[in-house]
């Protein structure tokens, strides 16, 4: 590979004697590609070809799913009765208690394009996430990472603010695994550089996703930088991620935590007066 990028062609050649494999290079070309692979050597020299961080197998759960298809219902339903006017996010509706808000507009979302959006890209990034760190742990801090997004929006927004959708929560799970590597900062000769280039490759995944003109900019960088915190804090206890009375516990803790405040937000629609 080294040597096609700079155009030099080779044959990968196994004359099935015990000097084993080789490759099959132009001799006007030799000294050409003897310096570049030198030169690769040398600028890559304090760095592994691979190593295995967590696991040779990639960690995805698709229990994601489950969670496409609960945002997918609640968009259905908003179609047919006004979900958005009880459960969006409204600053003003928050100054006066209605903090189950921060929880219910993470279920709602505005048209079928804001819908897809985050349901394709959250089933991705959140699978990662329960496969890194549990199913429950994992759903229960994407969740909460959203929920600390609306919070950011809330406190920050300059005026009057109305807003929904799950991207807070997407972004908390992009925060989530960027972090996800902070267990091996001192594990492995080389952790910090992993540490430093996976907070590097979120925060430019963070740039493309989270900095659309048209998006909640306070929304995706509180979810963004809550799901730092979070995973920085689970990578504490890396064995919780295997632990199932914490997993149980932390779904049931999700369950709640969509139900209740679902629950505070239809009867306050349903009576204007405890407004």
């Amino acid at each position: 590979m080294v040597l096609a990028s700079q155009g030099i062609e080779t044959t990968i050649d196994y004359p099935g004697t015990d000097d084993g494999w080789g490759l099959l290079i132009p001799a006007q070309d030799c000294e050409r590609a003897l310096a570049t692979l030198r030169q690769y050597r040398r600028e890559n020299r304090r760095w592994p070809w691979r190593r295995e961080v967590f696991s040779p197998a990639v960690l995805f759960d698709w229990a994601s799913l489950a969670w496409v298809f609960l945002v997918v219902v609640f968009y259905w339903s908003s179609t047919r009765i006004d979900l958005r006017s009880a459960g969006c996010v409204d600053t003003r509706a928050l100054a006066a208690s209605e903090w189950w808000r921060l929880f219910t507009a993470i279920w709602l979302h505005a048209d079928v394009g804001h819908l897809a959006a985050n349901a394709t890209i959250g089933l991705v990034l959140l699978g990662f996430v329960l496969g890194r760190y549990g199913t429950g742990n994992g759903l229960l801090a994407a969740y909460i990472a959203g929920v600390g997004g609306n919070v950011v929006a809330w406190l920050l927004s300059p005026a009057p603010h109305l807003s929904l959708g799950a991207s807070g929560m997407v972004m908390g799970c992009l925060g989530l695994l960027a972090v996800q590597s902070r267990a091996l900062w001192r594990q492995t000769p080389h952790g910090a550089k992993y540490v430093v280039t996976a907070i590097a490759a979120g925060v430019m995944l963070f740039v493309l996703f989270g900095l659309a003109p048209e998006a909640d900019v306070l929304a995706h960088l509180g979810g963004f930088v809550c799901g730092l915190g979070l995973g920085a804090w689970l990578s504490f206890v890396p064995s919780v991620s295997q632990h199932n009375k914490t997993n149980l516990v932390c779904g049931l803790l999700f369950v709640i935590l969509v139900l209740l405040p679902w629950w505070l937000a239809l009867r306050g629609a349903s009576d204007p007066g405890r407004r």
